[in-house]
């Protein structure tokens, strides 16, 4: 793995955390914030694991389980294959992970701890946006130029100051109520202007990951591209994490995290994958990881794991043998 200069430089200041100045914690204040919002909601995680990406339950006789997979009959070897492959990709790994996988073309949808909190580090600049084109939707405006310029280095960027000024510009009121709308239920907002320890889960990032790729009354096409256009010039030093292993097939889409307190290091990595006969979505969430570069080794595995089987012509073909 590569460790990036940015990051070696100034780690606290490229964590997706805030920066110093207006309401900033250094990382190594951050363990207590982080630790107590981290639980399992158990309800949740079983509900994600027994539904599909949309988030509504299957009838039993339309869809079937493979380990942590699920998918129609027909492409039952590929939900077999693809739920060994992850779980033998993340075999081994020494930091807490969770991950969530939906093939719209498919319907094959995987999740492993998909309930559990992970404190976002930069993730949530995906969500800031979402709510702020929400926000212009309601009140018929577009955005202006000084949003628009903000939103652009917020995202291919992961700029800070930038997010900082977005969060604060949207407020708490119209993020909670993009969540509402979203259906986010598990997603519990940074305290006090600390935005980077926003608590999500890979449930809630699917779903976010839906309203960008699919048609919704949340967002509107407009919207939808606008957010996944800036997602795709993420900048070259940025683009690790879910992208690894992607064909040239596929157009990326990727907004990823990273922050590290004295437990650790947070890393975490959204993706988008959408092409001709493709749209494939991918949440990969970790925390406790001994260096950023082994967080992204976790993550990176999951990916061309997922990459791979979801491109393979023959799993892709069906019907199930057998």
């Amino acid at each position: 793995m590569r460790m990036r200069a940015l990051v070696a430089a100034s780690a606290v200041l490229a964590v997706g955390a805030m920066t110093t100045g207006g309401g900033v914690a250094a990382a190594s204040a951050l363990k207590p914030a982080i630790r107590a919002g981290r639980s399992t909601t158990a309800a949740g995680a079983r509900s994600a694991q027994a539904t599909g990406g949309n988030g509504s339950v299957a009838p039993a006789d339309k869809r079937v389980r493979a380990g942590i997979c699920t998918s129609p009959p027909t492409y039952r070897n590929l939900a077999e294959r693809l739920s060994a492959d992850i779980r033998g990709a993340l075999l081994g790994r020494d930091d807490d992970h969770a991950v969530a996988v939906y093939d719209t073309v498919t319907g094959v949808s995987c999740y492993a701890d998909s309930g559990t909190h992970f404190s976002s580090a930069s993730i949530v600049k995906a969500i800031i946006l979402a709510a702020l084109l929400r926000w212009h939707q309601e009140a018929g405006e577009p955005l202006s130029p000084r949003e628009e310029h903000e939103a652009t280095l917020m995202i291919t960027q992961s700029d800070n100051d930038a997010a900082t000024f977005l969060w604060g510009e949207v407020g708490p009121g119209r993020l909670r109520r993009f969540l509402d709308l979203a259906k986010m239920d598990q997603t519990e907002l940074g305290q006090g202007g600390y935005w980077g320890l926003t608590q999500v889960t890979a449930h809630d990032e699917m779903l976010l990951l839906e309203l960008l790729t699919l048609r919704n009354s949340v967002l509107t096409d407009s919207s939808r591209s606008y957010e996944l256009g800036l997602m795709s010039r993420v900048i070259s030093g940025q683009r690790w994490g879910t992208p690894a292993g992607a064909p040239g097939t596929v157009t990326v889409h990727v907004k990823n995290g990273w922050l590290p307190d004295d437990s650790g290091w947070h890393v975490n990595s959204i993706g988008a994958f959408t092409g001709r006969d493709r749209n494939y979505l991918m949440a990969v969430l970790t925390d406790a990881s001994p260096t950023e570069d082994y967080g992204i080794g976790t993550i990176e595995g999951v990916a061309e794991a997922v990459h791979r089987d979801l491109n393979d012509a023959a799993l892709l073909a069906g019907p199930a043998a057998g």
